[in-house]
């Protein structure tokens, strides 16, 4: 856990990042969303666009990108809209289960985004 004081400077490079851009209409993307990236990074692209795509190498949840690159979840899901846009990602959802099938998770995307929840 970073336990270094905020940047005062913090909201001025978020507002940045995002082009002054409020919030994602996308709805598909909730906290663990699957993100995988579809193409490499080209080298017109912002930094974080770039990061993204490179910790999307394998799925990889909303969440657990917002903790990998230490940025709050909203400027996350601003930045995946960008990258769904133009096809460099797609989203993978959860298929949900019905009361007659009975619940179906998997292990391996559950302890991700718990791994992922503990470190924000």
């Amino acid at each position: 856990m970073n336990t270094e004081p905020v940047d005062k400077e913090a909201p001025d490079r978020l507002y940045t990042v995002t082009a002054g851009r409020g919030g994602a209409d996308e709805p598909t993307l909730d906290s663990v969303a699957l993100i995988v990236a579809e193409s490499e990074p080209s080298p017109d692209m912002q930094s974080e666009h770039t990061a993204i795509l490179r910790l999307c190498t394998r799925p990889i949840a909303v969440v657990e990108l917002s903790a990998e690159l230490e940025l709050p979840v909203s400027v996350v899901r601003i930045l995946l809209a960008d990258l769904l846009d133009t096809g460099a990602v797609t989203a993978r959802h959860t298929t949900p289960s019905t009361a007659q099938e009975g619940a179906r998770h998997d292990s391996d995307t559950l302890k991700q985004v718990l791994l992922a929840l503990q470190r924000l």
